[in-house]
């Protein structure tokens, strides 16, 4: 009530988010979590100008988000709260560190599909795009505007196309830049893999694309997550393309077969990531004379 009283007011909203932060992991706080991250993102709408309020905002936020997944509770951001925080990310498009703090909070939402869909409303793509183009070097913003655009792609609802074609060339930069990450690859080749069954990629891209994630998977062996993700996406462009299963088997670093054999022999008692390599395979079998 106090918030509500007082919207207009800066300094009041300032005071409300530093008190609501100070007691929203109290047990007792649970109930209101969705209550609170509505209070707060109208809050960060309305004085959408002040850094400060917008950084204590998106921590709070992220206490809120968090504490609600520790005791899984359901507080899923609507079209309003999403829409609030893509307008945080354009007023502030230059402060790094706020667009940082966005990202995460954006990533941590879409885990729900409501969330996803709603983020897909208001237009989330052209601004994570726009993000990453300008902070490529960032692993924390690239790690969690991957993690929004799989989730996003991956939705079943219409999704524009034209847009998600235009992610495929940003999404390969943010591999290429950080393929030495393993966090930040595989959230890369996981929103790849989405890009793909949406049939975003065009044709010159297959080849390229499947050298890109033989890389990935070369430098990032040990990670199961990354190893499924990858061969999945490898296993959709080896279904549109003999161009990529000749790259699969030629590739000048070291064929693909051999990689695959490798991380099967690492990862053979992790069941999602042997099915994933024997859908790989399968997909090698159309392509007998090739291989």
């Amino acid at each position: 009530e106090f918030m509500q009283a007082f919207w207009d007011i800066e300094e009041v909203q300032a005071k409300a988010i530093q008190l609501l932060a100070s007691f929203v992991r109290d047990e007792s706080a649970l109930p209101y979590l969705p209550v609170f991250t509505e209070l707060v993102t109208f809050a960060m709408r309305t004085h959408v100008g002040s850094l400060k309020l917008q950084v204590d905002g998106c921590n709070l936020l992220l206490d809120i988000l968090s504490q609600a997944l520790e005791q899984d509770v359901v507080v899923a951001l609507d079209e309003n709260a999403a829409s609030s925080l893509l307008e945080t990310a354009r007023k502030h498009s230059e402060n790094e560190e706020l667009l940082s703090l966005v990202c995460t909070l954006l990533m941590m939402a879409s885990a729900s599909e409501v969330a996803a869909e709603n983020l897909r409303k208001v237009g989330v793509i052209p601004d994570l795009l726009s993000i990453l183009r300008h902070f490529l070097h960032n692993e924390k913003i690239c790690l969690s505007c991957c993690g929004v655009l799989w989730s996003v792609a991956g939705s079943e609802n219409n999704v524009d196309h034209a847009l998600l074609k235009s992610a495929v060339p940003v999404t390969s930069a943010v591999l290429r830049e950080h393929l030495r990450n393993g966090t930040v690859t595989e959230s890369a080749c996981s929103a790849l893999w989405a890009l793909s069954l949406q049939g975003c990629l065009t044709e010159n891209e297959f080849e390229p694309m499947t050298a890109l994630l033989l890389d990935a998977l070369r430098m990032n062996p040990e990670r199961p997550v990354l190893v499924k993700n990858t061969c999945l996406a490898l296993a959709s462009l080896l279904r549109l393309s003999e161009i990529a299963a000749l790259r699969f088997v030629m590739d000048s670093e070291g064929s693909g077969i051999n990689l695959i054999r490798d991380a099967y022999h690492l990862h053979h008692d992790d069941p999602e990531v042997v099915e994933s390599i024997c859908m790989l395979m399968n997909e090698m079998v159309q392509y007998g004379e090739v291989v």
